[in-house]
């Protein structure tokens, strides 16, 4: 079977298919083969992505670091050693994401009374619970603490900058049996902090890209387009849209790894 006739199946390769292609790549370093091979495995990528969601960084951030990382797999697997590829990705993939937590990590530093604080808000959380079998409000908190329900969110909110935290984390309203979520206490803005440093490294990244890079890492990586539909777009080629994808993801790594040594 031709690569051709890879594209146009409209459906997933066998396990068997998956291999004859990972040969074929390893042979010819085919963009092309290279291409079908991401598509195919973009689940991958996927469902480690969604592990790590709710942990303080935006499921697109995590997403687009985890293909990054399924790409960079691809690149370095070894059929002959006879381990299956989703066994050699995950970890390659998992080692990305941990990188890109890492690369995140708040400098901040948060006075003591926060810290001491919090831990004593953890240690109500619990005993609350246990005591009144139901999740205690800011409000109770506050009495058991002999503080106010400002100082108790103030500190919820300050505590994730110290120890990033889910957002998902729920509270019970005080009435109508309804539990509320960390976001609704504490404001709406706040979603956005997160998104500052990759914000900061993709706007200092994309100024050394030309139009066409910029079009084509936008389309692939943030609105999720083939390589085939970006070449349609851009009334070029899909081998040279694979070419200027690697050129681009290879500038990006080199960023990454550079900011990691600062």
């Amino acid at each position: 079977m031709n690569k051709e006739q890879y594209y146009n199946l409209g459906r997933k390769l066998t396990k068997e298919e998956r291999k004859e292609l990972f040969k074929v790549y390893e042979e010819e370093k085919d963009e092309e083969v290279r291409e079908i091979l991401i598509e195919e495995h973009l689940y991958i990528a996927e469902i480690l992505s969604k592990k790590y969601a709710g942990r303080g960084i935006d499921y697109e951030d995590i997403y687009q670091v985890a293909s990054m990382g399924l790409i960079f797999a691809i690149d370095r697997y070894d059929l002959s050693k006879g381990y299956e590829f989703s066994s050699f990705a995950t970890p390659t993939i998992i080692g990305e994401i941990k990188k890109h937590f890492r690369d995140k990590g708040w400098t901040i530093r948060v006075p003591r009374r926060i810290q001491e604080l919090s831990k004593k808000i953890n240690n109500a959380k619990s005993y609350l619970a246990q005591r009144d079998q139901k999740t205690p409000t800011a409000e109770d908190l506050a009495e058991y603490l002999n503080t106010t329900p400002e100082e108790i969110l103030e500190t919820i909110e300050a505590s994730k900058v110290y120890t990033p935290q889910s957002l998902d984390i729920s509270y019970d309203s005080g009435g109508d049996d309804k539990e509320i979520n960390l976001t609704d206490l504490i404001g709406e803005d706040e979603k956005y902090f997160d998104k500052i440093e990759v914000n900061d490294f993709l706007e200092k990244s994309m100024k050394g890209l030309n139009e066409v890079e910029r079009t084509i890492l936008i389309d692939r990586y943030f609105n999720k387009k083939t390589q085939i539909a970006i070449a349609k777009k851009l009334d070029i080629s899909q081998m040279t849209v694979s070419r200027i994808e690697k050129k681009v993801l290879e500038k990006m790594r080199k960023e990454i790894e550079k900011s990691m040594e600062v």
